[in-house]
């Protein structure tokens, strides 16, 4: 007999005084129930009150683990190395709030399910163009570590990546220390998952196991310095058209963004978007 396996994407959001990170989850939700086929299931793991317009389109909504590490945090990422222990599915998709599925990605799963653990190393600016991010990620190249995005990964339950969470778990709560120890040249001087991540994984020995250079986990990433324009601007929506079709397509500059977008700028998500969502998962189911 053929046992079950189940597959979800999960998500962590903690709202702070200037963002609602639940609303944004909330989008990602309808984005993947209107997007995908093989695997639609989203949990929502947050302490905040959910909206009762909102619960809907969870699979499941799951109190963070233990205490809250974010507490007085501006960040809000202190609680990030407890998905593994907080999530309910076999197999893992973490996203992060801010992004939206546009395509059906159900190839990734086929990939991934041949791993224990896969990250994206690799994102797109919205001219499709693959980019090495030289702003934001000096530590990284000044220090060879390797280039996880935590927006981005997979996991199975299982011991190796159990193995890396605990790693990951050590770093964050060790953060200062372990950044001296590995990242000391362009010191960064506050915690990040991906550098804390890049940290856990020179520390458990696991680069060979994270990365593939066929993998198709990837995403568009909107930082503005990422987008090639001769002078970065405060906010990309500033500079270049965009619309989400009736059909579900996002077009920015005339280019249909592909898979998994990340907007990054949370004014993006506007109530007219919003809406547009919603018709487009109600459509679907």
């Amino acid at each position: 007999m053929e046992v079950q396996v189940s597959k979800g994407f999960l998500v962590l959001a903690q709202n702070t005084d200037t963002v609602d990170y639940i609303k944004q989850a909330y989008a990602l939700a309808l984005s993947i129930k209107s997007s995908q086929t093989a695997v639609s299931m989203i949990s929502l793991v947050t302490n905040n009150k959910v909206p009762k317009k909102y619960k809907s389109v969870f699979d499941q909504i799951i109190p963070i683990p233990g205490n809250d590490d974010a507490a007085g945090k501006e960040w809000k990422v202190e609680n990030r190395w407890k998905l593994y222990h907080a999530s309910p599915y076999d197999e893992t998709i973490i996203l992060d709030t801010d992004m939206l599925l546009l395509d059906d990605v159900s190839s990734w799963w086929d990939y991934c399910e041949h791993f224990n653990i896969r990250f994206c190393s690799t994102v797109k600016n919205y001219k499709l163009e693959t980019i090495a991010d030289t702003v934001h990620r000096k530590a990284f190249v000044s220090n060879n570590l390797s280039n996880p995005y935590f927006a981005l990964h997979y996991f199975k339950k299982c011991d190796e990546s159990l193995g890396f969470y605990k790693a990951l778990e050590f770093v964050c709560n060790n953060w200062e220390w372990a950044y001296s120890k590995f990242a000391p040249v362009d010191y960064q001087n506050w915690l990040s998952m991906d550098l804390a991540s890049a940290i856990a994984i020179e520390m458990s020995g696991m680069q060979d196991d994270m990365f593939d250079t066929n993998s198709p986990l990837h995403f568009v990433h909107m930082k503005t310095p990422l987008q090639a324009w001769p002078i970065s601007p405060v906010s990309w929506q500033d500079t270049v058209p965009y619309v989400l079709t009736s059909k579900g397509n996002l077009i920015v500059g005339n280019i249909k963004q592909p898979a998994l977008f990340h907007y990054v700028e949370k004014n993006f998500l506007t109530d007219s978007i919003l809406d547009r969502l919603k018709e487009l998962a109600d459509g679907r189911y």
